[in-house]
């Protein structure tokens, strides 16, 4: 799954880069093996995060050290089938069993388990897969675990990303490329069985109050949501949005960007059934369940894009050590950051956060190419970047201390294009803070 954004306004005249992905159907591994990556470059940052007035700034310090750790590769034999490569942002939780379960591959949903996140090894059985539906409005052609959070490992909550690919559907779009034919909604999604099995929910979670058939010629919708983090009774996530014009119909226009959704905790009632919200700038008054919503109501509002992010947060974690959000994403040169900066190289950023909507300028934690690049001269592309802890106090792994993983996928790049050859990494980074008046 991908996201392509080169602006902060309207998404209608957004190209996508060069190096977004091909089709789905055709990745699937070429049996060449993998590249090895070129060399990490241990990056040292310091990030300044705004606190409350009078108070001193707390910066951070983080430092990658050690060799990568590969996670999951397919040229080893990982793999149950050829659609299992890396295609999304790690997202795990520990179960009911006491066993780390996770999603990260493809839209054949496979969970990964293992005793650590460093030793999950997928599960062959299916659980979960959109059935290729051609009506739009079933929400139901291809989709990706996105997102899961679960408060007791046996109950999971989800989000989907989910792909109406027009062009596989006569009839559906004018073009014949996936891309100009590519709407796409958030779904929410619900397991009872600690994430064997998921069935997704009536209502999205985020669609465009217009159909599919509306503003083809580029990628539309809601795409590539973060991990779920709770805080205050809430569950949050942030979700990107390639925006769109205002039209009759349709209601106001929509900025390009990421949004931060809302809803309550599971205990006020499941996430397939709950309302989320979007922050509007007042408050979280913005929804956006679909054209096709029962009822008619097509909710309202536009979402507030929140710098520095151009386009999805890989992921979103607490630093229990002084409490603030740390949010890692990836970027390319020249993508907006704050108002009137861009970023000034390829590679994952790092932002911080009191509040979850105020970030602070964003700092490079490692220079690499990404799909947001060009491929070409690139041995590899680096994608879906997340921290993680394995001593997290959260099942979902929502806080970090000192010491955590970067977790990312890496894709072999081939001339100009991005293969199939794909594995999952880690590398250790070391977390420190300081404050600064």
């Amino acid at each position: 799954m991908g996201f392509s954004c080169e602006g902060s306004n309207s998404g209608a005249d957004l190209a996508p880069r060069p190096a977004m992905m091909a089709e789905r159907p055709e990745l699937k591994r070429n049996g060449t093996g993998f590249a090895s990556g070129k060399p990490w470059l241990c990056a040292l940052f310091v990030l300044a995060c705004a606190v409350p007035a009078q108070a001193a700034e707390t910066g951070f310090v983080a430092v990658p050290v050690g060799p990568e750790i590969t996670i999951f590769d397919p040229g080893r034999g990982d793999a149950c089938d050829g659609h299992d490569v890396p295609d999304m942002p790690l997202r795990a939780f520990r179960g009911v069993d006491g066993r780390v379960h996770a999603f990260a591959l493809h839209y054949e949903n496979r969970r990964l388990s293992g005793a650590s996140i460093l030793t999950l090894r997928p599960e062959c059985a299916v659980v979960y897969r959109g059935a290729g539906n051609p009506d739009p409005a079933a929400h139901d052609d291809r989709a990706w675990l996105a997102a899961t959070w679960t408060g007791d490992g046996r109950v999971i909550h989800g989000l989907i990303h989910h792909e109406f690919q027009a062009h596989r559907h006569p009839g559906r779009c004018r073009f014949t490329e996936y891309l100009p034919c590519w709407w796409n909604s958030i779904l929410p999604a619900l397991s009872t069985d600690g994430g064997r099995r998921f069935r997704k929910g009536a209502v999205p979670v985020a669609a465009t109050p217009f159909g599919q058939e509306q503003d083809q010629g580029r990628h539309r919708g809601f795409f590539n949501p973060s991990n779920i983090i709770g805080r205050d009774g809430h569950l949050f996530a942030l979700i990107a949005t390639t925006g769109w014009d205002a039209a009759a119909g349709r209601g106001v226009a929509q900025p390009a960007g990421a949004c931060l959704f809302r809803t309550r905790r599971p205990d006020a009632g499941p996430l397939e059934t709950g309302v989320w919200a979007a922050f509007d700038g007042a408050g979280f008054g913005a929804r956006f369940p679909g054209p096709d919503a029962p009822g008619g109501d097509a909710g309202g509002g536009a979402c507030r894009v929140l710098p520095p992010f151009p386009a999805p947060v890989g992921a979103i974690v607490r630093h229990r050590e002084s409490g603030a959000y740390l949010a890692i994403y990836q970027a390319a040169a020249g993508m907006p950051a704050l108002p009137g900066e861009r970023h000034p190289d390829s590679g994952f950023y790092l932002a911080a956060s009191r509040d979850l909507l105020v970030w602070s300028a964003p700092v490079l934690v490692l220079e690499t190419k990404s799909y947001y690049d060009s491929p070409c001269g690139a041995a590899v592309l680096r994608n879906y970047p997340v921290l993680i802890d394995e001593a997290a106090e959260s099942r979902n792994f929502e806080d970090i201390g000192d010491a955590a993983l970067l977790v990312f996928a890496e894709t072999r790049a081939s001339g100009c294009m991005p293969t199939a050859d794909r594995r999952l990494l880690a590398r250790r980074i070391r977390i420190s803070t300081f404050l600064r008046q």
